[in-house]
């Protein structure tokens, strides 16, 4: 027994000896029994690193900054710069592309009760929440002053005064649909017609302004209240004078 035990304790020492290896470099020999590697890339990174040093880059630096003129995909150029000059000129001939359909609008309508209203208002009166809880002042309404397509999306994209820019959270398309929206609401305000809607079958479409919209309800809850006065004024149904027989007959 003793000999059984002496002999597996040489062979467990005899195979940590072999295991051990000269772990000073990650190169194998070609001519060990260990020349295949599984895997390798996962220890031995074939790219460089973020910041990594190497001389085949300017400055030995990998980080190196984009090739001039180069974009990101899926982001467009502005041409407008953000001064009083751009925004003149953005006002005057940058042009809305994304068609007013009703489906734009709705959306548009969606993102500016996200990102506006809370300062400009549901209306677009400046009468948002921080404006009527007094966190922020000077808000303008719409109507206030003379605005287009093109300076509304130029605000949007660079921000004015106290107003930030939000082009990191919504997209070029979004920022046109929330523009389709101001300016309806603009046209609200001002009490005119919304600019025509194009419908999925290509026609143009008016849309009904508020205003028409609550003069309607207002006839048709007043219709209502008359159908009730005029039920209310209908002498009584046969069936309540059927009634009344039954109870003579049953008194005589």
């Amino acid at each position: 027994m003793n000999k059984l035990s002496n002999t597996f304790l040489i062979a467990i020492l005899a195979l940590v000896l072999v295991s051990c290896g000269d772990s000073s470099t990650k190169e194998v020999s070609p001519k060990s029994d260990r020349s295949v590697q599984y895997f390798p890339n996962m220890y031995e990174s074939v790219g460089y690193e973020t910041y990594q040093e190497g001389d085949i880059f300017p400055g030995d630096v990998e980080a190196q900054k984009p090739v001039e003129g180069t974009v990101s995909r899926g982001w467009m150029p502005y041409d407008y710069e953000d001064d009083n000059d751009g925004y003149a000129s953005a006002k005057a001939n940058l042009k809305n592309p994304v068609p007013l359909t009703e489906a734009h609008l709705t959306n548009g309508q969606a993102l500016y009760n996200i990102y506006c209203a809370i300062c400009h208002g549901s209306k677009g009166d400046g009468q948002g929440h921080l404006v009527t809880t007094e966190k922020i002042l000077g808000v303008p309404s719409y109507d206030a002053r003379e605005i287009t397509e093109g300076s509304i999306y130029h605000v949007m994209y660079y921000g004015i005064n106290y107003m930030g820019s939000y082009a990191s959270q919504t997209s070029i398309e979004e920022r046109w649909e929330i523009t389709h929206y101001v300016e309806a609401l603009r046209a609200d305000l001002m009490g005119v017609a919304r600019k025509p809607v194009l419908t999925e079958d290509g026609k143009m479409v008016a849309p009904e302004t508020p205003a028409a919209q609550e003069e309607t309800d207002s006839l048709s809850t007043q219709n209502t209240d008359k159908d009730s006065e005029i039920e209310a004024d209908v002498p009584p149904t046969t069936g309540s004078a059927n009634a009344q027989g039954d109870n003579m007959n049953q008194g005589q």
